[in-house]
């Protein structure tokens, strides 16, 4: 998938990031999102990027500065601490180009109004903060999203991965190695893979035929079910479960399988040694052609192209 936004940015020189930490400095959500940062910034030098931190305090008091991206990050467990006069905090942070949450930090953007129709990565322990603003901002399962010029991350040990994937997308794969080097990370998880107890944390007891329906996609990547099947299998009928799936997913159920099976064959061709074909017929697909579109819509290169990169790092 193309981040048209990002893609901008990384034109911009310097990169002028801004990290406003309204939690504790030595938090795993924190420590996890400035480390890689601050390492790219010694590694690229400050013609390229310059990081900065804030307190919301100053960052609320000071002159507009031409921030390329903010991200106001706290750890979840600090979600009561909710900086004061969040509303205008939130809309200071709009101002940038690319802006977000981390953590904590996600939540209180949502309660301000500003993640409204946004794909966001709230902290499942959250979720149930998140009842009121719940019918109005699209809830993610997943580790991190890239909405447009939104950025958010459920924060934690998937701050680090968030960062470094940022770094990536910003100014590519050998700078983001060198950064994993000096951290000693191996594997970096991806837009697609999911915080643990996400689905069950939201809906698994308001919406159990939903959690059901995707527990049976997880299990059926590589001889996918129709619609019908999974519908039927979960109790439910064709059109119950695609409402279920609009309205909690953003997403109709075959659309959201065809992007289960894709994130996988990316993990896939990222992480095993499986040829590309293999991957392809783990993934559900019969067809090589089929593959390689449906990887190049998703994802905005092919298989072949994702495989090489995996090689050049």
């Amino acid at each position: 998938m193309q981040h048209a936004d990002l893609i901008r940015l990384a034109q911009e020189t310097p990169l002028r990031l801004l990290l406003v930490n309204a939690g504790e400095p030595d938090s795993l959500t924190w420590s996890g999102l400035v480390q890689p940062l601050r390492l790219a910034a010694k590694l690229l030098g400050p013609q390229r990027l310059h990081v900065d931190v804030r307190s919301p305090d100053k960052f609320a008091g000071e002159a507009l500065r031409p921030w390329h991206l903010v991200l106001l990050a706290a750890d979840e467990a600090e979600a009561g601490l909710r900086p004061a006069n969040m509303r205008s905090l939130a809309a200071r942070c709009r101002a940038a180009p690319c802006w977000g949450g981390v953590g904590a930090g996600v939540l209180w953007l949502a309660e301000a109004g500003v993640l409204n129709g946004v794909r966001s990565a709230l902290p499942w322990s959250l979720y149930p903060d998140a009842d009121a603003i719940a019918d109005h901002a699209l809830f993610s399962p997943h580790l991190f999203e890239i909405d447009g010029a939104c950025l958010t991350c459920c924060g934690g040990a998937a701050s680090i991965d968030f960062a470094l994937t940022l770094v990536d997308l910003l100014f590519g794969a050998t700078v983001q190695a060198q950064v994993k080097e000096v951290l000693c990370v191996e594997r970096v998880r991806g837009l697609e893979e999911r915080q643990r107890m996400a689905l069950q944390a939201r809906f698994g007891v308001l919406q159990p035929k939903l959690t059901e329906a995707v527990t049976l996609m997880e299990a059926n990547i590589e001889e996918p079910l129709s619609t019908d099947e999974i519908a039927q299998l979960a109790g439910l009928s064709r059109r119950q479960l695609e409402r279920l799936f609009k309205q909690y997913l953003g997403s109709l159920p075959s659309r959201y399988y065809l992007e289960l099976r894709l994130k996988r064959a990316r993990q896939l061709l990222r992480d095993s040694n499986h040829s590309i074909v293999q991957v392809g017929l783990m993934c559900g697909f019969s067809s090589g052609s089929h593959f390689s579109t449906a990887f190049g819509a998703l994802f905005g290169n092919t298989p072949r192209e994702e495989r090489q990169r995996k090689l050049s790092e």
